[in-house]
Order: structure tokens, then sequence, then C-alpha cells
């Protein structure tokens, strides 16, 4: 058993060896990673020009089957990759990028039977499911002053500006919230009162604990885009007397859309200088915004989160929404400053992707309910008191 132990390291060290040799690889074009149903499975995929993508499993058995690449098996979902790609997967995946579009594997007769087009294949979430969602509430100067005159943004700017304090975040749920581009935004039974968010969402890559934002990017693995569905209906009547229920306000199925798939940060840059994240509900702009309206930047939120609790790779954290939601009340067709049944939302970070999605209503809930339901206390156009995030 010793022995098999023995030998089975050296093997793994020898592995590890040939990939550390290869780390002067560079991508010949930049590239994304998703999470997309191939054969009606979930598969880790590689996607090139936002528009194809490569199953690397079945990608690296081609690649492996020359003599000079060593074996490096491939991750099983998004979790694995994101975990490995700094001890030496990257590395892989350059060189996967690097055969195919080298020898022109990417389209006509040539076009290798792993490479799909995105269009035929349903987009998951990039991260089938991180391990926590962190939310920054009010993170944008104009969310902060929604509904406001210039004037009065540029008072309450200057005011937030001199006394920015911590920032605030609270936790979404992660499976049953989290969805793909392409899934339904489903808006709960008797609640009417569901607005949008777009965001960008930082993934963690590296473990880390009390990081300070000077090095902060060092344990990010890339961004996506990302929505944080809000319902302001308020806490059901009854019982506790507080309306602010954050549980209720963010806590619902499909409450949040995820990716479409995630940009490496080697490919994206510096989001404090790139950023550029709008929202679009059949046709009418209602939100757009650059890194220059956020109120903690994203190191700074990464200190903060980090100084509460450990980061994890695969972990999120959404960085805040603009001004333009609900309580603008940006006029569009259905003349509500609500989401409607039918509407289709369409979020996009430049440099990222856009996540597509339809809105409907669920139709009903079973008739067994004891009235201890949140849908039971049905909440229609109230007042709502509780803190915007």
């Amino acid at each position: 058993m010793r022995r098999t132990l023995m030998f089975g390291l050296l093997a793994a060290m020898a592995c590890v060896g040939t990939v550390s040799a290869q780390t002067d690889v560079t991508p010949v074009e930049p590239f994304k990673v998703g999470t997309f149903d191939i054969h009606g499975v979930p598969h880790v995929g590689v996607v090139l020009r936002d528009s194809l993508v490569i199953d690397i499993e079945v990608a690296n058995m081609a690649l492996e089957s020359s003599p000079e690449y060593a074996t490096v098996p491939m991750p099983t979902d998004m979790l694995e990759l994101i975990g490995r790609y700094e001890y030496g997967l990257k590395y892989r995946l350059y060189e996967i990028v690097n055969d195919i579009v080298g020898n022109n594997r990417l389209s006509g007769s040539s076009r290798a039977d792993y490479v799909y087009d995105v269009s035929d294949l349903r987009i998951r979430a990039p991260i089938l499911y991180p391990g926590k969602v962190m939310n920054a509430a009010v993170n944008f100067y104009t969310h902060a002053c929604e509904g406001c005159s210039e004037e009065e943004l540029q008072a309450r700017t200057r005011e937030r500006q001199e006394n920015r304090g911590v920032p605030y975040l609270f936790l979404k749920p992660s499976r049953g919230a989290v969805i793909g581009s392409g899934d339904e935004v489903v808006m709960p039974y008797g609640r009417d009162r569901i607005e949008w968010e777009v965001e960008m969402a930082v993934v963690f890559g590296r473990t880390g604990k009390y990081i300070s934002a000077s090095r902060a990017y060092d344990h990010v693995f890339g961004y996506m885009v990302a929505m944080d569905i809000s319902d302001r209906g308020g806490r059901p009547p009854g019982g506790n007397a507080t309306r602010s229920d954050w549980f209720v306000g963010k806590g619902h199925d499909t409450f949040a859309p995820q990716g479409p798939w995630i940009v490496p940060k080697e490919f994206y840059g510096d989001p404090m200088e790139r950023l550029h994240q709008s929202l679009v509900i059949d046709g009418v702009t209602v939100q757009e915004a650059r890194a220059g309206d956020m109120i903690h930047n994203i190191p700074e939120l990464i200190e903060y989160a980090s100084s509460l609790i450990t980061v994890f790779p695969g972990d999120v954290m959404q960085a805040g929404t603009s001004g333009g939601t609900g309580a603008g009340r940006v006029e569009r067709a259905t003349g509500s400053g609500y989401l409607q049944a039918g509407e289709t939302i369409s979020a996009t970070i430049e440099g990222i992707g856009t996540l597509n999605h339809t809105v409907v209503a669920e139709e009903s809930i079973p008739d067994d309910l004891s009235g201890a339901a949140a849908a039971a206390g049905r909440v229609v156009s109230q007042p709502v008191t509780a803190r915007r995030g």
C-alpha cells in the first residue's frame, strides 16, 4: 500500500513538473469559461468570441493524443476549474485554445466535433453553485438617490463622499436563486413589486481572510454579469412588526441570475477603470453606469467582506447597482415601475456579456398552506420602508 501511494505521489509530482514547465505559454486570443448543457449534461467549456464553446474534456483528450503534452485531468465542474486555475490548469486551457485556433478547428470542414455554437446549447449559471453570494447594498450614488433631481443627487453625493462609512453587504441564497442566461425570472405568487438590478459579480479564486484592498485582486478569479432581482413588497403583515425583511426582499427562487460566463481577470483588466453596466427592459434602457458612480470600490468591498467571513474559490460578491431601478419609475411600455409578466430583461457589462431573461408570474400555490407562507400574506402596492439594496 505504501509503495502504491509513493508511486502515485511521484507520478503526480512528475505531472505537476511538466505542467509548470509550460508556464511561459500565452493564449493566442482571450477566452471566457462557462457551464453548458452538452447532450443534456452540464459541461465546463471555454468560450471563444462569445459565440463558440469548446468542450474542454474532449478537447484535452485530443491534445493529449500527442506525446508532447502531459496528462492533465480536466475539472468536473466550474468550482474545480476555479480552484485549480492558478495551479497549472490555466496553462493547459491556454494550450487547448492555441491548438484549436492555430490549427483552424473552429469553422468549416476542419471544425472539431467538440466545438459548439453557443446558440445551440443551454447556458447554465457558470457556477453550480457558489458557496455564498455576497451583495453590496446601496453602493452607487445614483441608486442611493433614486428619483432625485440633479441638484439633489449632487448634494447627496457630496454628503456620502464625506462620510462613506463602511460597505453594507447582505447574503443571497445560492441554489434555487442562481439561474443562468435564458432561464425565466419568476415573480412569486402574490408579489407584484419586483425590481431589477444589474451588477458586476466578482468571482473569488483564492481563499482569504482579512484581505487588504491592496491585495484584493490577488484573490480574484474573474468577473461575470449578475442581477439582484428584488421584491419591494415588504414583509407580509402580522407577527414581527418590522417591515424590513431581507429574506423576503432578496431570497426568492430565480432572484440571482449570473453569467452568461466568467471572464478570467487577465482578460478583463481593472474593473474600476473599465466597468460599464446597463440593463434594458423590452428595448428601453433603464440602467446605465460606470465604476465612477460606485461608493465603495471593488477592493474595498473585498477587504470588508473578508474581514467578516473567509472567502473561498467560487464564492461570489456582487458590487451593487446604479440608479434606474423601479424606484426611479423609468417609463416603459407597461407604464409600471415594477416588472411585469412577459417582459424581457437584458443585463450587459461591456467586455463580459449579456444575461437575457423573460419574466413570468407564478400562477398558483398549493391550497393546503396553513397561512404561514409569505405568499399567503399578499402585499399589493403598499409603501415600503425597508432599506433599499
